[in-house]
């Protein structure tokens, strides 16, 4: 078929239905390559659209109709990888309806696409980086403290479990509930619970830089009566915690209110720590 494909018009003479194996392909090709090839001007379109391919190849023969999907799909595109699976899953299923005939048009994917994005990516970075990777990394952390190995491992195999996991579900979820699915996920019901996560990952993001950013003066000065007064003593009474407090705080202003880059940051605090050393500071 050379014209373009109009909403209703089927593509091949029999329905085409997606197997399971084509499924997996589609998702596995998402997960491995959903950051691959971004640029500022798509982001992650090109790794949607590859993630399609599986789909794409066995729903339209033809070279046109094929090169009009992966057109449609390599449009500008930016979301929470993980929790965004949902999304794959749903321009599968629709383009598998498309195919076989059913009243969508391409502008209709893609529209669902881009209003999509923006409120799973909401989600996503409440989980993932807002809640999930703070608390697999203080647990890890804490084993790790004692020189073991198993805090790394468990942070990898962790992660990657709870994620590879949950990726896999959420697509088969919206190729086979469609709309219905992602509605569940961004309606007004769940914004408590994307709030009380958000909340739970500052609260474990404090207990950690708490736990493990260590920071203290070793200044002191004697009073006119000959009292030796210890300053980091003094702080502690009045505000335990307080330079690591500072520490972090500063370190969230620089990256977030004044886009400092993570290594920058890094490099300033080793050279903070060196000069105040040096001086007798800390």
């Amino acid at each position: 078929m050379d014209a373009k494909l109009q909403a209703g018009q089927p593509v091949n003479n029999a329905p085409v239905a997606l197997t399971p194996k084509d499924l997996r392909a589609c998702w596995r090709s998402w997960m491995m390559y959903n950051l691959s090839s971004m640029s500022f001007e798509r982001l992650e379109s090109f790794g949607f659209c590859l993630g399609m391919m599986p789909a794409l190849k066995k729903l339209y023969p033809g070279k046109v109709e094929r090169m009009e999907a992966m057109k449609r799909h390599a449009s500008f595109y930016n979301t929470e990888p993980q929790i965004g699976a949902i999304i794959n899953g749903l321009a599968v299923g629709l383009e598998e309806k498309r195919a076989n005939g059913e009243k969508i048009d391409g502008e209709t994917i893609n529209t669902l696409k881009v209003g999509l994005m923006g409120p799973i990516a909401g989600i996503g970075d409440s989980m993932i980086p807002g809640m999930l990777v703070p608390i697999l990394l203080s647990i890890g952390m804490a084993l790790a403290a004692g020189g073991s190995v198993l805090g790394p491992l468990f942070y990898i195999i962790s992660f990657n479990a709870i994620v590879i996991t949950g990726s896999y579900m959420l697509f088969m979820k919206g190729y086979r509930m469609g709309t219905g699915s992602v509605e569940a996920l961004v309606s007004s019901e769940s914004v408590k619970l994307r709030e009380a996560l958000s909340l739970l990952g500052v609260f474990v993001m404090g207990g950690v830089a708490a736990s493990y950013v260590n920071l203290s003066t070793g200044l002191d000065f004697v009073t006119s009566d000959g009292v030796n007064i210890q300053v980091q003593a003094m702080l502690d009474g009045i505000f335990p915690k307080l330079m690591p407090l500072l520490v972090v705080l500063g370190t969230w202003y620089l990256m977030a209110r004044r886009n400092v880059s993570p290594v920058k940051a890094m490099l300033g605090l080793l050279v903070v720590a060196f000069v105040g050393v040096a001086i007798g500071l800390f």
